[in-house]
Parts: structure tokens; C-alpha cells; sequence
């Protein structure tokens, strides 16, 4: 018995039709000699236009972008010398609305007829806003690895010039870039538009957990501060400046001691945000001499440059108390 063969049906204009819709393709034929341009109703949709029987090339080439419309129209006049299929993309204006088109047909009048060009236009819009999405987010990656380098080197130097052997010298670096490690993991998009930040709050516990497991109990760590995003240039200042306070609390400071407390608050000054670091129950804090350590200066300069503030201890005999004053646009920044 014969096997039975599918059928093969015979394409249809309302075929074609149907398949062109679904797959958004605008038509559009265009006469090289008098100018006179056309397009299906999908057409005059993506332009933003009324329909009508006939619109120039010129007419609809007001519409294109003013940064491509040059490139454009010399683009289409060139595509009747150029051999095959051709594509360009470029934007056009739908009011305060941006839209960008590929326009692709055949050259060297390839299926010319009656001295009219055929081809098609597709919204890419939504591809291109893609494309520049990828471009955007490569540059910040790279301009963010470039600053940690240029940190990272940094660092290197301080460390290398205050250590007094390699040993010491691997330790305090790699707490340093572990401290700016955790920051950056911190920095996500926030809701409502706010941009890419960390919360404060959440910024200052990931910094200062290791030291509330070293000890006597847990909680001696105390952080109440507002709710307001650290970006990420930002994040990564204040993450040096958290490790160098928490580093000199550990090796004299109150958390040196097992029932050593911490406290860090914030509160509003004009455009300012003023933090609080409050040591208590270590061992009595007597004023330093000299101008402080590379550490002392590092914390200075990230305060006074990368933030925008300022920053002043007063050694309580019962615990140092620290003072950060910083911009709020710069901290969010």
C-alpha cells in the first residue's frame, strides 16, 4: 500500500500577509526617480504618521534622526551602486519618542520594477536599547576595575612602607583588599530608581562582623544608622576607612577587650550625614603622638578626598569617640 504524501499548498498574497504582520516587517517601495516613497499600515505605524497613499523620501527623512539623517540619505542613494543585500539601522523621532529602524533591501537596482525599489523596515528598538545596555554596563566594569587597581596599588605601596616584614606586610593588604572585596559584593541596584548602592546599614555589618565573632559575646557591635544607599565609588572609600578603625580597635582600642562594645550611629546635618563611632569598655585611650601611622593617613585622605568630609577623635578616657562628617550626594555617588 502506498504511503500517503502531505499535501503541499500553494502560498497565498493573504499567506504572505499574515506571515509579514506576524513577523512586524513594514513594506516600503520607493521611485528613484521622482522620489515618491510608500509603505504598507504597519509602515506609517512605526513612523508615527497618518496614513496616506504617498509620502517623499525627503518628507520622511525629516523625521530621521538629526545625528543620522545625513548618513541616511546619503546611505539610500548609495544602495543603488551596491552589489547584494544591504542593511542600515538609524533612529527616528515619534514625537518625544525615540525609535530605531533597519532598513534593508537589495542594491544595484537588484528587482527593480518601473523604476521603483522595494524593501523593508523593522523596529529594532528594543535591541539596540540592549546593545547600549551591554556597552553601558562594560564601561562601568571597566572603569570600577581600573579604580580597584589604582586602589589596590595604592594599598600596596602604604602597606609595603608600614610593615616592617613581608609576613606583616601579605596580612594587613590582604584584610585591606578583603574589606573592599565585601563592599563591592554590596552594591546592587536599589528600588524606586535610587541607582546601583549599598545600604549603609548593611555596608557597616558586613565590614564589622569578622571582629564581633572575636569576642566574649555576640552583639557587642551596636550599628543604628538611616537607611540611605552608599554607592559604589563611595562604598569602597568608606569600607578602607571602617577597616582602619576597626584594625587600630582590635590592636588598642575596645576591641582589644573580650567585653569591648562598639557603637555607630548616624544623624542628619544638612547636607550632611555625621557618623559616630563610639568606643567603650577597652583599655584606657591616652592620645597618640606624632601625626599618626599610614593607616591614620589613609583613613584622612579617603575622608577629605574621596568622600568630601572631615573627620575628628577625641580620646575619652573611657573610650575613643570618632566623628565622620560626610557629603550625602558624594556618599551616594
Amino acid at each position: 500500500m502506498a504511503l500517503d504524501t502531505p499535501k503541499v499548498h500553494a502560498w497565498q498574497p493573504e499567506h504572505l500577509r499574515l506571515a509579514v504582520t506576524a513577523a512586524g516587517v513594514a513594506l516600503w517601495a520607493w521611485n528613484v526617480d521622482n522620489d515618491d516613497f510608500t509603505m504598507d499600515e504597519h509602515g506609517f505605524k512605526l513612523w508615527g504618521r497618518p496614513w496616506s497613499e504617498r509620502v517623499t523620501f525627503e518628507e520622511l527623512s525629516e523625521q530621521i534622526h538629526p545625528a543620522d539623517r545625513d548618513r541616511v540619505r546619503a546611505g539610500f542613494t548609495a544602495t543603488r551602486a551596491v552589489l547584494g543585500p544591504y542593511e542600515t539601522d538609524f533612529r527616528i523621532m515619534v514625537g518625544h519618542e525615540i525609535r530605531w529602524v533597519a532598513a534593508r533591501g537589495q542594491g544595484h537596482d537588484v528587482g527593480i520594477y518601473g523604476r521603483t525599489m522595494f524593501g523593508i523596515f523593522l523596529d529594532v528598538t528594543g535591541r539596540k536599547q540592549a546593545e547600549e545596555g551591554h556597552e553601558l554596563l562594560a564601561g562601568e566594569m571597566s572603569h570600577r576595575v581600573k579604580n580597584l587597581l589604582a586602589i589596590a596599588t595604592a594599598l600596596t605601596a602604604i602597606s609595603s612602607r608600614a610593615s616592617d616584614t613581608t609576613q606583616e606586610m601579605a596580612r594587613e593588604l590582604t584584610q585591606r583588599l578583603s574589606a573592599l572585596g565585601r563592599a563591592h559584593d554590596l552594591v546592587r541596584p536599589l528600588p524606586n530608581d535610587q541607582g546601583n548602592a549599598a545600604l549603609l546599614g548593611d555596608l557597616l555589618v558586613v565590614l564589622l562582623a569578622p571582629y564581633d565573632e572575636l569576642g566574649a559575646f555576640k552583639g557587642r557591635l551596636r550599628i543604628a544608622v538611616e537607611r540611605m544607599g552608599v554607592g559604589h565609588a563611595s562604598a569602597t572609600s568608606l569600607a578602607l576607612v571602617i577597616h582602619e578603625l576597626a584594625t587600630n580597635a582590635m590592636k588598642y582600642g575596645a576591641l582589644s577587650a573580650a567585653t569591648g562594645t562598639l557603637d555607630i550611629s548616624s544623624a542628619p546635618d544638612g547636607d550632611d550625614i555625621v557618623l559616630t563611632w563610639l568606643e567603650r569598655g577597652g583599655p584606657r585611650v591616652t592620645v597618640p603622638e606624632g601625626d599618626g601611622g599610614f593607616g591614620s593617613k589613609l583613613v584622612h585622605r579617603s575622608v577629605t578626598g574621596q568622600l568630601d568630609g572631615s573627620i575628628d577623635y577625641t580620646w575619652d578616657s573611657e573610650g575613643l569617640i570618632v566623628t565622620v562628617r560626610i557629603n550625602r550626594l558624594r556618599l551616594a555617588s
